[in-house]
């Protein structure tokens, strides 16, 4: 397939950037759209071999026809930045009309289908609504669905996901699932790009239509507490407790993470919905065969990534509680997208 010219949007983002790494490694053409070129990997992948790094909207219709018009084939994750649904749709119609021959859509479960009582996670819902809509234009199409990035941890005071620091040196993760519920769990700059590049090659006689979740754990919050431990060297503590949210959030977010914490939390919905949870780890570990272990990330790329964003913790001078970090613009924690707690 070296031939072949594969599309990608908001393309600064773990997933797509994950993908146009591997995708560049083996010779192949990519057409990488961003909304700007700022930042450390913006300017990484628009220097890579073999990739057409482009700047613009993808509100802009023009815009959009030129970056599929040829391509044969399209990785979409779309995100929470302007009308989802609407460009979401608007990429299944230009990769349509550009007979893309394979469209590969970053999707999420809607809870709300099951008729369980679950509330629909919003920033989810939408991934699901866009890929109802590339099935009914008939586009032949695969859906992954990502488990939850080992990249969201952060000492930082994000919510969901932060590693707190304490005192005596230690951390506390506090979230609401349950410490006993397997969540799934992925690294997404590392294993995205391999495993999507797989099912571009086995191809849609393979793969259309159907939901693939990515993930190659399914591990407690406790025992990815333990990992953390293993890999730190430092006593890692989780409590089962309400969502914290001390810093300004993005629009919508707030939302899902009041959905997230009943749906998930209270009532322990299956993370991928009942019809993926079971063995999620299947069939990601067919297509790639080398992913990076949450304790792996925790001992090699969370210490380097927290180091980046200005934490000195493991130096053994990090500033009192009560002093805010500062995260230097353009770090990789800032400018890759954010799991929210699955797809995004």
């Amino acid at each position: 397939m070296p031939g072949k010219t594969v599309v990608t949007i908001n393309s600064s983002g773990r997933q797509s950037a994950s993908f146009i790494r591997v995708a560049s490694a083996v010779g192949w053409h990519v057409r990488a759209q961003s909304r700007d070129k700022v930042g450390i990997v913006a300017e990484e992948l628009s220097n890579l071999p073999n990739v057409d790094f482009r700047v613009g909207s993808l509100q802009d219709k023009a815009f959009v026809a030129d970056l599929f018009n040829g391509a044969q084939l399209a990785f979409i994750n779309t995100t929470h930045w302007g009308d989802e649904v609407a460009i979401g749709r608007s990429m299944a119609d230009a990769a349509k009309k550009a007979r893309v021959q394979h469209l590969i859509y970053s999707s999420m479960p809607d809870h709300s289908i099951y008729g369980k009582g679950w509330r629909a996670l919003p920033l989810w819902a939408q991934k699901f609504t866009i890929e109802n809509y590339i099935r009914q234009i008939g586009l032949p199409a695969t859906f992954i669905y990502c488990g939850i990035y080992h990249n969201n941890f952060t000492s930082l005071a994000y919510p969901l996901f932060r590693m707190e620091l304490q005192p005596d040196r230690s951390f506390i993760w506090q979230a609401p699932f349950h410490p006993n519920d397997k969540l799934p769990w992925l690294d997404a700059e590392h294993d995205v790009g391999p495993a999507v590049l797989q099912i571009f090659k086995e191809g849609p006689r393979k793969w259309s239509g159907h939901r693939i979740p990515l993930a190659f754990e399914h591990l407690t919050p406790r025992e990815v507490c333990q990992a953390f431990s293993r890999a730190l060297h430092r006593p890692v503590t989780y409590i089962r407790g309400p969502i914290c949210i001390d810093v300004p959030v993005p629009a919508g977010y707030r939302e899902h993470l009041e959905a997230l914490e009943e749906t998930l939390g209270r009532m322990r919905a299956p993370y991928f919905g009942p019809d993926l949870e079971e063995d999620c780890t299947a069939a990601a570990w067919k297509l790639w065969e080398g992913p990076r272990s949450i304790e792996e990330y925790a001992g090699e790329a969370f210490v380097i990534e927290e180091s980046a964003n200005g934490l000195t913790w493991m130096d053994g001078e990090e500033p009192p509680a009560d002093t805010p970090a500062e995260t230097p613009a353009g770090t990789p924690q800032k400018e890759a997208e954010m799991n929210f707690g699955g797809s995004c």
